[in-house]
């Protein structure tokens, strides 16, 4: 029996409505029939899980069958319809939409049978191992999924099942990439931290070997891995591996010189990557070289045994490059090169060194394709040495100086009128400059034929801190670190040594300033200080004038500018001698003690200045005296009878029991002290008078909030 398109086709001439209209409901009738039993198929096994392949290759065949019937029809109908388009417009119209909505129909199922035969195949090609064909049918069935979601006619109510079934077959095929991975490439992590800890890492990789017996990646791995990308998974995944490889691996090796990294061939476990210790070592930090050649051998043997593989335009090398670079290149950076920065200009030409070790290190990776461009921050960062320099060595600078200006003022040198600076011996200006320099010396000698003494502008005599005269030989050794530096390191030393004395301007006068105004031979001290630094800086820039470049906007380098600054600050500390000689003119040269006015004024100077160490040392003399002086009480022959003219000391001795109060006070704290005030009615109280008491606690105890409290107590 002939087909229904048979006779379509057998027709010939004009065809009458009713006969088309009649074929086209027939058509609609075997299409709806075909998409129901479809989709009772595909509901069965994608939402009631049945069984039925045999019944399920049958439709898929009925499917192709009424799809080539459909396209046969519609050709001849489209051409029937043009012909006779002045007869029957509306009819026609009307057949051509129920056509079309076959064809949709049609269409709708090719995409169901696409689908079914794309998980059917992705299903085998996952029990094979064949994990790229897999993936690209799960692509497959996907784009089918897709298809039918965009039919605004479509609302099969199996869409959810088949998009269910979707996401649980691509679970499963990265379950199953996420297990082969892990046998393909073992990690063997520490529990614990510590440089120790990291000699328990290990990465173990299977490897293949090409026919020309170079290593190369297995064929599993690369379809592993191919198949991860396919999927879109292979970022997350090399993510991970990338921050393992970093924590475990890369860094430990940057940041620890004990450190080394091994590369051993297991026949049965494949190639094994493991951190080991040297021995040897007992250095800090690693040099730039050692830290470049263990790291280029973790990655060559990765490039090697594991990232030789081209997914896409790309190979996975440089996939992990992108992931890793910019964190290994910073540690690298801070916990390498930094510490490679020379600390003496006179080693900065054999960094050049370092510099081309940095770009051999940056070439190697680039063959290997885990870097892409021309230049990175790690090459820029060795390539401006003579920055980092200045800016390390500024630093150590004025972390020195603040250390000195913080220190002990007490600690003192002599200086003597000719006492001069040891000043490095500079190399020889140019020809020019000695030309000038012995013309200018001629005419000064022909115009000046009376010389002036060999004392003139020297300092006088006096003593001065000796943190202060280190802190001048900082500066010196710094300007002399300055010279034949570059033009950019040279300015930076310069401005480094007057940022120095403008430090201490500021620091000293501030951080000392309780003791300069509780001590005043401090403060004569300092005045020296001031004075000392504002001689020498008259001098200081001409030493160096003709070897340091000029600064941008000041001229030429010079410090006289900071003289008179220096001068004033020591007059105004020196205005504080004012209350010591003061102090010590209330004494009256400490004569005619015996007189009571006297007594107390020279006890009050005395007292004025009085360290912890004097209070102690004064009372052990007072407690001698309070011990042994009743002694001298002897009236009687028989020494066992003279103890009660011993015990009535007070009745001869009117101050007796103000002295015993007063070397009480001498050991006491501040709190013993207002007990025994007691508000005024205390045996403290008894013996001295408020303001006395308040003396003793000022030139006793240091300025602070709890000798405030405890002065204001006594009253």
């Amino acid at each position: 029996m002939a087909s229904f398109v048979t006779e379509v086709l057998a027709s010939s001439g004009k065809l009458e409505k009713e006969d088309l209209s009649g074929k086209i409901s027939k058509m609609s009738r075997k299409v709806e029939d075909t998409k129901e039993e479809v989709c009772e198929m595909m509901n069965k096994k994608y939402a009631d899980f049945l069984p039925g392949l045999q019944g399920a290759e049958e439709l898929m065949v009925r499917v192709d069958e009424v799809s080539k019937e459909m396209d046969v029809l519609k050709n001849y109908i489209e051409n029937e319809v043009h012909q006779n388009l002045h007869v029957a417009v509306t009819e026609y119209a009307k057949l051509k939409q129920q056509l079309e909505r076959n064809t949709i129909i049609i269409q709708i199922l090719g995409h169901l049978k696409e689908f079914h035969n794309a998980m059917e195949e992705s299903n085998k090609s996952i029990q094979d191992k064949n994990f790229v064909d897999a993936a690209n049918q799960l692509e497959r069935a996907r784009a089918s999924v897709i298809a039918l979601k965009g039919w605004k006619t479509s609302q099969l109510p199996l869409l959810s099942a088949l998009s269910t079934e979707l996401t649980v077959q691509r679970e499963n095929l990265i379950y199953h990439l996420g297990d082969e991975w892990k046998r393909l490439v073992i990690w063997r992590l520490p529990s614990s931290k510590g440089p120790k800890s990291f000699l328990r890492v290990e990465l173990n990789m299977s490897h293949a070997s090409s026919r020309d017996g170079e290593p190369k990646p297995p064929a599993l791995l690369c379809s592993v891995l191919q198949a991860l990308a396919i999927q879109g998974d292979l970022q997350h995944k090399f993510k991970l591996f990338s921050q393992v490889l970093l924590k475990n691996m890369l860094k430990p090796l940057v940041m620890y010189p004990s450190l080394s990294v091994s590369v051993t061939e297991q026949q049965d476990e494949g190639i094994v990557l493991a951190l080991h210790c040297l021995e040897e070592s007992n250095k800090e930090r690693s040099a730039p070289s050692q830290v470049y050649s263990k790291l280029l051998l973790v990655l060559k043997t990765l490039h090697a045994y594991l990232l030789d593989v081209s997914i896409g335009d790309k190979k996975l090398s440089a996939i992990l490059g992108e992931l890793i670079w910019d964190e290994i290149s910073q540690c690298i950076i801070h916990e390498c090169l930094l510490y490679s920065i020379p600390s003496n200009s006179s080693q900065l030409e054999k960094y050049n060194t370092v510099i081309k070790e940095t770009e051999e290190f940056e070439k190697s990776l680039k063959e290997l394709e885990f870097l892409q461009g021309d230049s990175t921050d790690l090459l820029k960062y060795a390539r401006d040495v003579n920055c980092h320099f200045a800016s390390k060595k500024c630093k150590d600078v004025i972390v020195a100086a603040r250390k000195l200006m913080t220190s002990k003022m007490h600690n003192t040198v002599k200086i003597t009128p000719d006492y001069k600076l040891r000043l490095p011996k500079l190399p020889a200006p140019g020809t020019e400059v000695k030309v000038k320099q012995e013309t200018t010396n001629e005419e000064m000698t022909i115009e000046n034929s009376k010389q002036l003494s060999a004392w003139s502008l020297c300092l006088p005599a006096c003593r001065i801190s000796e943190s202060v005269q280190q802190l001048m030989e900082l500066a010196l050794n710094t300007l002399f670190e300055a010279v034949g530096s570059s033009t950019y390191c040279a300015l930076q030393l310069f401005y480094t040594v007057r940022n120095i004395f403008q430090l201490f301007y500021d620091v000293v006068p501030t951080y000392h300033k309780e003791n300069l105004l509780k001590f005043p031979h401090l403060a004569a001290i300092q005045h020296n200080n001031c004075m000392y630094l504002a001689h020498h800086l008259l001098t200081l820039g001409h030493h160096f004038r003709t070897h340091l470049p000029e600064p941008h906007s000041e001229g030429i380098a010079t410090f006289v500018d900071m003289v008179p600054g220096f001068k004033k600050l020591g007059e105004l500390t020196f205005l504080q001698l004012a209350e010591l000689l003061e102090r010590l003119s209330t004494a009256h040269n400490f004569c005619n003690l015996d007189d009571e006015d006297n007594y107390i004024a020279a006890s009050k100077a005395v007292r004025q200045d009085i360290s912890s160490e004097d209070g102690e040392h004064l009372h052990t003399l007072c407690q001698t005296i309070i011990e042994e002086g009743p002694l001298v009480f002897i009236p009687l022959a028989e020494k066992n009878k003279n103890k009660k003219y011993q015990e009535e000391v007070p009745l001869y001795v009117k101050k007796w029991s103000t002295f015993k109060e007063l070397v009480i006070v001498l050991r006491a704290n501040l709190q013993e002290i207002v007990d025994r005030w007691a508000d005024g009615k205390g045996p403290l109280a008894m013996e001295f008078c408020s303001s006395e008491v308040k003396n003793l606690i000022r030139a006793l105890f240091q300025n602070t909030d709890r000798r405030a409290v405890a002065l204001s107590k006594i009253k």
